[in-house]
């Protein structure tokens, strides 16, 4: 059976000819860079001690929580079919304890809802900073928010900004988001000293 147009996950690859006129239309299509990102995420050690929580905030202000239970299809098309119904049914599973929920929302509204103690931003157009003295600000906060853009093109928007404490570069040229989410998350963890935790916890003793 075919999916109406209301239910079908914009995609680049596929609806390059739909989205052409949208608004904002070069920074939409890439649902890939999500999923790339949040399996990054969630697969960490961080996510695994129940240390990291991760919200999905849209270009159609929706925001899409996610328990740290989670697991993702590894397969692309899968997670496709996974928004598609979260989309539809507003939560899943339907029935049991929802791993994913959606909901209106601006990121305003999401930011304001985590009630963080410092935001941070990371941005092509931030102020340069090393990896290391960027998440040394935010491992040093009782309650800390980083913000990457999962899109293709472009920059966030100046209303984004505003909402952080601090926009930062980390590298001199563009990366891709996940590749932003695995390294600042593993910064952050090698701060907090969680490796050597977690060894301690094996009853192994730190791994050098």
């Amino acid at each position: 059976m075919s999916k109406k147009p209301g239910e079908t996950l914009l995609d680049r690859t596929y609806h390059h000819r739909a989205m052409v006129r949208l608004e904002n239309g070069e920074r939409r299509g890439r649902p890939d860079i999500v999923h790339f990102s949040l399996l990054e995420a969630l697969g960490t050690p961080l996510n695994r001690e129940g240390l990291l929580r991760v919200y999905v905030h849209t270009i159609d202000d929706h925001v899409i929580s996610i328990d740290p239970r989670v697991r993702l299809p590894r397969n692309y098309d899968r997670f496709v079919g996974l928004i598609e119904q979260l989309y539809k049914e507003g939560k899943v599973p339907v029935r049991d304890r929802p791993l994913l929920k959606l909901r209106r929302g601006s990121l305003e509204d999401m930011i304001s809802e985590i009630g963080p103690s410092y935001v941070m931003a990371f941005t092509r157009k931030g102020e340069p900073k090393t990896l290391e003295s960027a998440m040394k600000v935010l491992s040093e906060q009782e309650n800390p928010v980083a913000v990457i853009g999962a899109f293709p093109r472009g920059h966030f928007s100046g209303e984004t900004v505003k909402l952080a404490d601090l926009s930062v570069s980390i590298d001199p040229e563009m990366l891709e988001a996940w590749t932003v989410t695995s390294r600042a998350i593993y910064e952050f963890e090698r701060l907090m000293g969680l490796p050597e935790r977690r060894w301690e916890k094996k009853g192994l003793g730190s791994r050098e």
